[in-house]
This record gives structure tokens, C-alpha cells and sequence, in this order.
């Protein structure tokens, strides 16, 4: 397969995996049980004073679960133009996608420790896919 093909079926996962994460952020509120329930109310309705503003741990978790999308929304976009522009410029192409593949990694090993197999399998999908790119790649611009 050629790194546009590649590259492309890695943001069309790390898109799904973008969608997935949404609709558990928005959906967080909604326990399906008393024990979470108990917790989320607690997280939402104790509030406290941070940097001038009235914030609470549920505000936080759903801000930063809102800003993970974007960033994996990012990435979509930079894995889908890398793709192409990787035919004209390969060299570029892999360079700029090493980045991309440590945020993958990194992105990967955090849903080891704190979530679960999907969200994993989905980041290292991505990863490899990503990695094989670059070395189809840089073995392009070796010929």
C-alpha cells in the first residue's frame, strides 16, 4: 500500500476514535448506576475557586475531555494532508509525521494506564500505520 493509503485509513480511525471520545464526554452525566451517579453529582456540584473563576472537577474533566477531541481532530487533519502532499514532497512528509507518530505512542500508552482496549487498539492502529508510512517514505527518497 502507498503512504497516502496508509495515512488516510489512520485518520479515518483516529476520526472514529475522535467520534467515540465525543459521544463519551457528552455522555458522561448519564450514570448507569447510583455508585457513578453519587460521584458525577459531587464532581459537578462542589465548586471551588480557580484562578478567578467557579470551577468544579466535573467542568474539568469534561473541558478536558472536549480538548482530547480537538487534538485528535487535529491530527486527522495532519495525517490526511500529509498524505497528500507525501507523493511530492516524501522527505518532508516523513519528517513532519514523527511527531504525529510520538502523539500516537503517547496517546496509546495513556489509554493503557487509564481507559480501555478500543481506545488503545485504535491509537496503535493508527501508530503503525503511521510508522510504515514513514519508512515507506524515507525509502522512496533512498531509491
Amino acid at each position: 500500500m502507498k503512504p497516502k493509503l496508509l495515512l488516510r485509513i489512520a485518520a479515518i480511525i483516529i476520526f472514529l476514535h475522535a467520534i467515540g471520545h465525543t459521544m463519551g464526554v457528552y455522555t458522561w452525566k448519564d450514570p448507569n448506576s447510583q455508585v457513578p451517579g453519587e460521584l458525577i453529582k459531587q464532581m459537578i456540584e462542589q465548586k471551588f475557586n480557580f484562578m478567578g473563576k467557579s470551577a468544579s472537577m466535573g467542568s474539568f474533566y469534561e473541558g478536558f475531555g472536549y480538548a482530547s477531541t480537538i487534538a485528535m481532530l487535529l491530527v486527522v487533519s495532519i495525517l490526511w494532508i500529509i498524505g497528500t502532499a507525501a507523493e511530492k514532497n516524501a522527505s518532508l512528509s516523513a519528517k513532519l509525521l514523527w511527531p504525529i507518530a510520538a502523539f500516537l505512542f503517547l496517546l496509546g500508552i495513556d489509554e493503557i494506564i487509564y481507559f480501555f482496549p478500543l481506545a488503545v487498539a485504535f491509537s496503535f492502529i493508527a501508530l503503525l500505520l503511521t510508522v510504515v508510512s514513514i519508512f515507506k517514505l524515507n525509502k522512496s527518497t533512498n531509491v
